[in-house]
């Protein structure tokens, strides 16, 4: 029984999970290697970035590893928020993409395009977390994506890791009119 235990630690999805928590508010991180991108004219710029940024708005979290399949793990609830028109006064999403969980030698593909994403969708707020500090404080699977969705005072009010199910982004999506 003690070996079968032991083996299925190895399997890092049962042994390793997130340590994000309903109910209470997102724990604390902080990103000083690139960080937010901002406009400034036609230029992106960095600035630094910490969890404490998100209060004030309803926010959907999107944390994802610096790949174009854990980008594509949850486009299908994107859609649905952009085709909500949400109030940009009281909703925001925010994407935290891990560079340094993007595949060996593509960590500048990844930076060029969540520059040109900021420059496209200038109301976006894109976070280039280039050590993975957040993927390894809040202990995120590699090659992923999670959703949390937050309230205005930044208390978790959903969390999930992988791709939503249609259920799932039904929910996302009542909860956030609900919170607005």
């Amino acid at each position: 029984m003690k070996k079968r235990l032991l083996a299925l630690c190895f399997v890092p999805s049962l042994c390793f999970a997130h340590n994000i928590k309903l109910n209470i508010a997102l724990p604390y991180v902080g990103i000083k290697n690139y960080g937010e991108l901002l406009l400034q004219g036609n230029d992106v710029v960095y600035e630094k970035w910490n969890t404490k940024q998100l209060q004030g708005k309803v926010r959907v979290i999107q944390a994802i590893a610096g790949r174009s399949a854990s980008k594509e793990m949850n486009a299908p609830l994107m859609v649905a928020i952009t085709a909500q028109k949400f109030d940009e006064k009281n909703y925001q999403t925010t994407t935290v993409i891990n560079q340094d969980d993007a595949m060996w030698g593509t960590g500048s593909f990844v930076k060029s395009s969540a520059e040109d994403s900021k420059k496209e969708f200038s109301w976006s707020s894109l976070v280039l977390d280039e050590n993975g500090t957040v993927a390894k404080y809040w202990q995120l699977q590699q090659e992923s994506s999670m959703i949390i969705i937050l309230d205005k005072a930044s208390k978790v009010l959903f969390v999930k890791e992988g791709a939503l199910s249609e259920e799932d982004i039904k929910f996302a999506i009542s909860l956030i009119k609900n919170q607005l």
